[in-house]
């Protein structure tokens, strides 16, 4: 079983350390949450064990949170500590900063 929490709660995290960014290489590059790294659906289904620990917890979104959500499923099954982020990318707005 793994956790879920809606995309829009990501930036009450203090750290983006363990965000990943499932979408294929040139989606993350046109846009993608600030501190999230890319790591493509496929690479993470066909080798977890190359860039995931089964002592952290790792955070997952994709375009629209279906990707996330079967890989997460998946993760979980073989020991990674995953939390899918409901609603993926196209939902996330983020925080906005506001300077004086």
């Amino acid at each position: 079983m793994y956790d879920s929490m809606d995309i829009g709660e990501i930036d009450t995290i203090t750290t983006n350390e363990n965000l990943i960014d499932i979408r294929d290489k040139y989606e993350y590059v046109l846009s993608h949450i600030k501190g999230a790294i890319n790591i493509p659906y496929t690479y993470l289904f066909m080798m977890p064990e190359n860039y995931l620990t089964k002592d952290k917890k790792y955070y997952l979104y994709c375009d629209c949170g279906t990707k996330s959500r079967k890989l997460c499923s998946y993760l979980s099954e073989l020991g990674y500590q995953v939390v899918d982020l409901i609603g993926g990318f196209e939902h996330y707005q983020p925080k906005e900063e506001f300077s004086d």
